[in-house]
């Protein structure tokens, strides 16, 4: 057992992290207030070949793993959670399904796009009555000879508006139960019939593209199906375990921020003649912050690496979502408290971590849903 990183990974890494630092922490307020990303950060992406990150070398990809991507997010979110989002959502919900359960044919087609950000993808599963209660998909696709008509309307979809492919969630029997009708399919969202709504409108992550999508009759061809009929909701489930092991890296990348903005100006504010970072009740804050982080990292990784080595991860990753989304929170709690008033404006980075954290308790399964997940694991 080894908690340490090794080179290659610690290269991994720091590679992040100097972009980060050099490139997105000058510019994420801007993205807050702005509501988009600069177009020059994506290229920049591409440049260090973060959009194919596990995505592999045949493909264009960088061939790596979910270890070294929770790594990276990790240090994306510590800078800007809405950089990190999208480049999670393209990776782990986008490249992982396709090329796990891709024809080759789709392979070959989309992963070496999806490699470059040629091509952003998005993930296309909630629906106005079908959230946490996932296999209540109503999107309907209907063969006609060997293609599929697909029509329904999906929410909430992260990177709706960057994405040139989608994966879509429709039920294909409405026969038998909710989870075995259910079927995945990979739709070019330039294909007639796909209609994008309105930018909606978030408390936090504000630059990050998420909006509605209908699907009006929208016709894909027979080979666009993802595995088989009837898999898809074990697909979903599938694919949520590596999300999940994405926001998990998420929060704790927000939460270390707060850790960081915290012990900063613990340091520097001063009340009753000394800096407040002397007193019991702030070393406090502190010491549980920095204890919750670091045992969210710990089981992201245990969760990551599982996922890598091709194990069922579904408990590890419920487990890491879970406590990273809470200990992100309660980090960010904690940071805006010991900033007092000046966390409350825009003056810090405070109030923007504060409001990014809030939804890891509640995207890719909710805190509820993550205990639901674990406890009937444990007690099974």
């Amino acid at each position: 057992m080894n908690f340490e990183l090794d080179e290659e990974l610690a290269m991994v890494r720091d590679m992040a992290r100097d972009f980060a630092i050099q490139e997105l922490d000058p510019r994420a307020s801007k993205h807050d207030r702005q509501g988009f990303i600069d177009q020059e950060v994506f290229g920049q992406i591409a440049d260090l070949g973060l959009w194919g990150l596990t995505i592999p070398e045949a493909y264009g990809g960088a061939g790596m793993g979910n270890t070294e991507l929770s790594l990276v997010l990790e240090e994306i979110n510590r800078a800007d959670a809405s950089v990190g989002v999208t480049l999670s959502v393209h990776n782990s919900l986008l490249g992982t399904p396709i090329l796990k359960f891709g024809s080759e044919a789709k392979k070959d087609e989309w992963l070496p796009k999806l490699a470059t950000g040629e091509a952003i993808g998005c993930y296309c599963l909630t629906e106005p009555n079908a959230g946490s209660d996932a296999a209540a998909v109503q999107t309907r696709a209907v063969r006609d000879g060997d293609d599929w008509i697909i029509s329904g309307t999906k929410i909430w979809v992260t990177n709706g508006g960057l994405a040139s492919i989608a994966i879509v969630y429709a039920r294909t029997d409405p026969d038998v139960s909710k989870a075995k009708g259910l079927s995945a399919f990979l739709v070019p969202l330039d294909a007639p019939g796909v209609v994008l709504g309105a930018p909606e409108k978030k408390t936090g992550i504000r630059a990050s593209s998420t909006l509605e999508i209908q699907f009006d009759g929208v016709r894909v061809d027979g080979d666009s199906l993802i595995g088989v009929e009837g898999q898809g909701f074990q697909i979903a489930m599938d694919t949520l375990d590596g999300g999940r092991i994405g926001i998990a890296s998420q929060a704790v990348g927000i939460g270390r921020a707060c850790l960081e903005a915290s012990i900063k100006y613990a340091g520097e504010r001063e009340q009753f003649g000394r800096p407040i970072g002397h007193f019991q009740a702030i070393q406090w804050k502190i010491a549980d912050m920095s204890t919750r982080i670091d045992a969210a990292r710990l089981l992201t990784w245990r969760a990551a690496q599982l996922r890598d080595k091709g194990e069922r991860c579904s408990l590890q990753a419920a487990q890491a979502k879970l406590a990273a989304s809470t200990a992100c929170n309660f980090a960010a709690d904690e940071c805006l408290q010991i900033h007092g008033g000046a966390g409350y404006t825009d003056d810090f980075q405070v109030e923007r971590l504060f409001r990014d954290a809030r939804i890891t308790e509640i995207y890719e399964g909710a805190t509820d849903i993550q205990r639901i997940v674990i406890a009937r694991s444990v007690m099974a």
